[in-house]
């Protein structure tokens, strides 16, 4: 057995403790990696540019003459035209998408009793970072994905950190996309610094609110150093490696269903892939598409890698399917089974779900509308993936009458004396002239 065969277990004839084996990721050692960010992040904080130059040049291997410009200071790129419609139709539908998330989330008046009314407003997170990696593959689409819900949310300030090309500039497609959804400013790094410059600010960096997008485990050991810290800024959620779990019956395409898992492993070497196979599937058939599928690929060294703790489970019914499915919690989960939408009511925890047979998971990732930022290494269990809400704060609004406060101010200034806080308290009987 190859290094790259990805192992088969049966959780038909396995303990739970096993079982729990299976679904454990590989291990991202946080803690030695924070020795790495901590000094990265420190010197960004207090040098500044000349930190994000150096780190850059020492890094990325790119010496820098400008580091955050804004975006209309850069000649539009020049892209091929199908090219150009690829992305217009990926911005087009990711666009429409979040728009119709408008009016998704109820602002409607509620009266709690009469006199007192209750409702909620939406406003924009002024300033915001968004992180799109350029290391092992460059991803134009992760621009459009973040900066589109940005622009609707109505962020004035939006900050597009990526890593620059040897001579300093930006790769087109993702200039391209930028352009395209509204970025306000360009910030040519990647990394740690990347992060910590958009959390503290720098001499030419506009200091964001909160920071988003996927990286490299360094890039997300920044993201939770920093929201711990004085600089004041939220994360749009933790994550870690990408990853795919795909559930196949004994009718799904082998070879539909070995390209699922290979197109998330070609990710990195830490991503993930799993099957869940129910009776019928063959597995070893499986087995084998994806080693001859791997052998093709440009990528294939980093593949293999991911494909070294990648893992294929026999089940022996859907129940059991969407059990260790929700214990795994993936990233993205594909239903590749007959009635694909009938498992929809017992599948609780993902990032992203594509079900039936014509829905691979790189739709997704690019152009079908739905963001492609999600919750990685377990993480699905409680966050969502990005949303026009994720660049949006709630705030409550409550307005009562004079007949409202006489209807509810007992009760607040009877609550308010058993807390033993009289200002509370006196805060409602003085305006009801109760003293």
């Amino acid at each position: 057995m190859s290094e790259s065969t990805i192992k088969i277990y049966d959780a038909n004839s396995m303990t739970a403790d096993q079982l729990k084996k299976v679904i454990a990721r590989p291990r991202v050692d946080f803690t030695s990696i924070l020795s790495t960010v901590e000094p990265i992040v420190d010197g960004v904080k207090n040098r500044g540019d000349a930190a994000v130059r150096e780190l850059t040049a020492k890094f990325d291997k790119v010496e820098l003459q400008d580091v955050c410009v804004r975006i209309d200071s850069i000649p539009d790129p020049e892209l091929p035209a199908d090219v150009k419609q690829a992305f217009d139709t990926a911005y087009s539908n990711i666009k429409a998408f979040h728009e119709a998330q408008i009016n998704g989330s109820s602002t409607d008046v509620v009266e709690t009793m009469p006199g007192v009314r209750c409702w909620r407003v939406a406003r924009p997170i002024n300033a915001v970072g968004l992180y799109v990696p350029g290391g092992t593959a460059v991803l134009p689409s992760t621009a459009l994905m973040l900066a589109v819900p940005a622009g609707i949310a109505g962020c004035q300030t939006i900050v597009l950190a990526t890593p620059p090309r040897p001579d300093g500039s930006i790769t087109p497609e993702v200039l391209y996309c930028a352009k395209k959804a509204g970025v306000t400013h360009v910030l040519k790094a990647g990394g740690a610094q990347a992060v910590a410059a958009l959390a503290w600010g720098t001499e030419t960096c506009p200091k964001v609110d909160k920071i988003f997008g996927p990286g490299n485990q360094y890039v997300t050991a920044a993201k939770m150093l920093l929201q711990n810290s004085e600089a004041m800024v939220a994360i749009d959620m933790p994550a870690g490696p990408s990853e795919v779990l795909v559930i196949a019956d004994a009718n799904a395409n082998h070879t539909h269903v070995a390209i699922d898992l290979l197109s998330q492993a070609e990710h990195g070497p830490d991503s993930q892939s799993m099957l869940v196979a129910l009776p019928g599937v063959d597995v070893e058939a499986i087995q084998g598409e994806v080693e001859k599928q791997c052998s093709m690929l440009p990528r294939a060294e980093v593949t293999r890698r991911a494909l070294s703790h990648s893992r294929i489970v026999r089940v022996e019914s859907k129940e059991a399917a969407a059990a260790f499915s929700n214990d795994y919690a993936p990233e993205h989960l594909i239903v590749n089974v007959e009635d694909a939408e009938s498992w929809l009511p017992v599948l609780d925890n993902a990032g992203s779900i594509f079900l039936g047979r014509w829905t691979p998971e790189s739709v997704g990732d690019y152009a079908s509308g739905t963001n492609h930022v999600l919750p990685t290494y377990g993480y699905a269990r409680m966050y969502s993936g990005v949303s026009l809400d994720t660049f949006q704060k709630k705030m409550t609004v409550q307005n009562l009458t004079l007949d409202g406060l006489r209807a509810l101010g007992p009760a607040v200034a009877k609550m308010a004396e058993v807390e033993g806080l009289d200002a509370h308290r006196r805060a409602v009987t003085l305006r009801l002239g109760l003293e």
